[in-house]
């Protein structure tokens, strides 16, 4: 797609180009942040909705167990088991849970979640 924000207005997302192309748009509105007005503001919420709602639809994650999803987050995103120490409270209980000694609690469940903007379902 060529053109700028003002000359392709944002519209449901429909292909990979189409994405592609507004996140970059995102992208370019984002390193001006610190000059932002009130429409700026609103157009970055408008695209990133617009990008989160087209990744949902595209890229869904496959079904899994909770510890397979945790680790294919964890693989996409490029964490180790220490990044997710303010998730578990201590390296420790990422080790176990990780490796099968622990399940996953509602407040892991909850953070996970939050952390990687995904549904708490995803974890049960």
């Amino acid at each position: 797609m060529k053109g700028s924000c003002s000359s392709v207005p944002p519209k449901v997302i429909r292909s990979e180009e189409e994405n592609e192309y507004f996140t970059e748009e995102l992208r370019r509105l984002e390193e001006r942040e610190a000059e932002w007005g009130e429409a700026e503001r609103r157009f970055a919420e408008l695209l990133t909705l617009l990008i989160e709602d087209f990744e949902e639809r595209s890229y869904s994650l496959p079904k899994a167990s909770p510890l397979a999803a945790v680790a294919f987050l964890m693989d996409k995103r490029g964490l180790k088991q220490k990044d997710l120490a303010d998730v578990f409270g201590t390296p420790s209980v990422v080790s176990e849970v990780l490796s099968g000694k622990r399940k996953l609690n509602k407040g892991h469940i909850q953070k996970l979640s939050e952390r990687f903007g995904v549904s708490p379902e995803l974890f049960f």
